[in-house]
């Protein structure tokens, strides 16, 4: 009877569902592909693997480990664009200049501090494009970088602080759509802001050469792995941990999370709105800009379009956990970043992006939720 009803479910979701079913074969292909690629293993009679051809172990673990990097700075910042569309009822397309404003203020910050404490060249010769010998690491300059890192957060929740009381505030009552349009407004604005005063070219600012690397054995190879992707990695999860604490350990997070539930009912019951989108708009912007710097921290090169590149992630991994769940932002941010850098084993490096927009794609049409669907912000 068990069978059946089985059978009865798989033919069902065939009949009414082709899609779903087309997209589980190409799942399950490609994920034999990848077994058999890693095995160095074919099951075609003329020798050849599905796909391409052998992958070693290491190299997969290469894609992991940066589509983990990538994903954690895609959840990092997701977290208040999925805070603000949960509490605010608005998708925030300025969410991805704030990360570009932190990571300015971040780095500028970091060299200041660079220049006073470092024999290294002055930084304000042409506005950001630095000497060689002015790049600061967390080797030659870790103060540098710890104050850049507090700065960047900071920076931006003063700039977003600010744009809420001239722009958002005096909108909020006006619904989503009129909010959604000022922010791509602001977004413009914050860009050609940065432009203005840094211009458009994309500048090294971290030393890649004097950082300490570390191997990871894995199967017959290593996986190489610096300092730099290190602090990225241990500061993203532990204030991914600290929005845990925040949202389930304290006044402040119960608040959040009942006005997330209804704004209404918030209001009624005496908790203070007000100061909860506030905290909504700090918290926010203030992981947003961090994201930006440890991004640049990873990376070495800074950008004025930086963020608006990331925001198309952004959304899609808040798309895939569920618009409005901060672990669902988390979890879909991780999945979206190691999905679009181990699809780089079947496309080209070029069209990376497309399998984290076809999975984005792909959940709008079949689950508009999400995977977190129905969770806010607990």
């Amino acid at each position: 009877m068990e069978i059946a009803e089985r059978y009865s479910a798989g033919k069902r979701v065939l009949v009414e569902h082709p899609a779903v079913a087309l997209l589980g074969a190409v799942l399950l292909y490609l994920l034999s592909d990848l077994i058999l690629k890693t095995a160095n293993v074919s099951i075609a009679p003329w020798g050849v693997h599905l796909i391409g051809g052998q992958l070693p172990v290491s190299n997969l673990g290469r894609f992991v480990l940066d589509g983990l990097i990538v994903g954690l700075v895609v959840g990092l910042a997701g977290v208040g664009l999925s805070m603000t569309y949960g509490i605010l009822n608005f998708a925030n397309f300025a969410h991805g200049d704030y990360i570009t404003t932190g990571a300015f203020a971040g780095w500028l910050t970091a060299y200041i501090i660079g220049f006073l404490t470092l024999p290294v060249d002055p930084p304000f010769g042409d506005i950001f494009l630095f000497a060689e010998s002015s790049l600061v690491s967390v080797v030659n300059a870790p103060v540098a970088i710890v104050l850049g890192l507090v700065a960047s957060g900071l920076g931006t929740v003063g700039v977003v602080l600010l744009l809420d009381r001239w722009v958002y505030r005096p909108m909020r009552d006006k619904g989503g759509i009129p909010l959604l349009i000022a922010s791509i407004g602001v977004a413009l604005a914050l860009r050609y802001a940065i432009v203005f005063v840094f211009g458009t070219s994309a500048s090294g600012v971290t030393s890649t050469s004097d950082i300490p690397q570390f191997e990871i054995p894995l199967g017959d190879g290593r996986i190489p792995l610096d300092l730099h992707e290190i602090t990225l990695i241990v500061a993203a999860i532990a204030l991914m941990f600290g929005v845990h604490f925040l949202l389930q350990r304290t006044k402040l997070g119960k608040a959040m999370r009942a006005m997330a539930d209804n704004k209404d009912l918030a209001q009624v019951t005496g908790i203070p709105t007000e100061r909860i989108i506030r905290a909504t708009w700090i918290i926010g912007g203030g992981l947003a800009g961090v994201a930006g710097f440890l991004i640049v921290l990873e990376r070495g090169v800074i950008s004025f379009n930086m963020g608006w590149r990331l925001l198309l992630l952004i959304f899609a991994g808040v798309i895939l956990g569920g618009i409005g769940s901060v672990y669902g932002a988390m979890a879909g941010g991780i999945i979206i970043g190691i999905a679009s850098r181990v699809s780089l084993v079947w496309i080209p490096s070029d069209f990376a992006r497309v399998a984290a927009f076809t999975v984005m794609i792909l959940v709008l049409l079949y689950r508009p939720e999400g995977l977190f669907g129905g969770v806010k912000t607990a």
